[in-house]
């Protein structure tokens, strides 16, 4: 057991923490600061203006419905599925409703359908995830959620814990002035950030309903006159060591042990109780029985299963799977010099141990 908790305390430090918001290596800009090259919109209510993309509707010129400025690649639209997003908006004036459309689908006429990373002059519904012409909000601001199959094709949203208060995410981002939003999306899983802080995440396993990639645009809300703004949009293609790294970023934070089979041995639930993991940049640690331990681990994406390297601060090297979907979080590893596992099973005899992983609530 005492083996078992060491290499536990090992497992939580990720070395390579490869993505952070300074950093800019891989992005490519989608604005040129002059005009809408790369870009296609009803010219009544986008254009140009110092510097920035920017759309405007008046009494005289109204929406006329929700409509979009959609990002080209030539002559056709722009097709994403894995990326990273930055910008940065700004509203002008009492009303403003507007959104990043991403995984998206062009109905025609500058209508456009799907996820939407959601932003307004109001305190209700900067942050949150949409589904534009579609299943409508799916996750409140401050929410980790995980969607599911419902009855009748709707879906089934369940809470799997918090990403941080609403207040105070709402209380970062500013009124009348520019704010930095970034938006992440690897496989079935989207975060969102405003000004640094994380607003959303979403596991979306709703098969039927979850796209994995398609168009991005951005919005100009039917209603009130409204002016907003864009500037420094630009984008990075996540594969690979970058999915590796939107995995590690999933992992961070404080994690309990909700059940631990070695060597087909299930550990009695009083035993993990005292178990308590933090996972912080590339540096874990684990507070039990043992006291407190330390280590670093290595994440792999290109491998089926994920692979994981650890090395514990005793210079200890494990070889070891892993796979972490919403708040549940599962690692694999045979000690004592075994070889990686092929799947996530521990059965007499094998040597191998398998622990589950909960997201700690607040």
């Amino acid at each position: 057991m005492k083996r078992t908790l060491c290499v536990l305390c090992g497992l939580v430090t990720l070395a390579g923490l490869a993505t952070s918001f300074a950093t800019e290596d891989g992005f490519k800009s989608l604005f040129n600061g002059k005009d809408l090259t790369g870009w296609a919109g009803r010219p009544n209510h986008w254009s140009v203006q110092d510097g920035a993309i920017t759309g405007v509707t008046t009494k005289e010129n109204p929406a006329q419905g929700n409509n979009f400025l959609i990002a080209k690649d030539g002559d056709q639209s722009l097709v994403v599925g894995d990326f990273e997003l930055r910008f940065s908006y700004k509203f002008t004036g009492p009303w403003g409703n507007s959104g990043l459309q991403f995984r998206s689908v062009d109905k025609g006429n500058f209508v456009v359908n799907g996820y939407q990373a959601d932003f307004e002059v109001g305190p209700t519904y900067s942050g949150i995830l949409y589904e534009e012409g579609g299943r409508d909000i799916l996750c409140e601001r401050g929410q980790r959620v995980v969607i599911k199959e419902g009855e009748g094709g709707k879906p089934k949203i369940e809470a799997a814990g918090s990403v941080g208060d609403t207040k105070e995410i709402q209380a970062a981002i500013k009124t009348n002035d520019w704010n930095d939003y970034v938006v992440i999306a690897t496989g079935n899983h989207i975060q969102q950030f405003i000004n640094g802080k994380q607003t959303i995440d979403v596991t979306d396993e709703q098969a039927s309903k979850a796209a994995k990639s398609g168009i991005l645009a951005f919005q100009i809300h039917a209603g009130p006159p409204m002016k907003v703004q864009f500037k420094n949009v630009r984008i990075k293609t996540l594969s690979g060591a970058d999915s590796a790294a939107a995995d590690l970023r999933q992992m961070q934070g404080d994690w309990v042990v909700a059940e631990l089979v070695a060597n087909g041995d299930k550990v009695p639930d009083s035993d993990l109780a005292s178990l308590k993991l933090q996972m912080k940049g590339n540096e874990y640690s684990v507070n039990g029985p043992e006291g407190q331990q330390q280590g670093t681990l290595k994440l792999n994406d290109r491998t089926n299963p994920k692979s994981m390297d650890v090395t514990s601060s005793s210079a200890d090297e494990v070889p070891a799977i892993y796979e972490i979907t919403g708040d549940t979080f599962r690692v694999c590893y045979a000690p004592n010099g075994g070889s990686r596992p092929t799947e996530f099973k521990s059965t007499d005899g094998s040597g191998i141990t398998l622990i589950t992983f909960k997201r700690k609530q607040k």
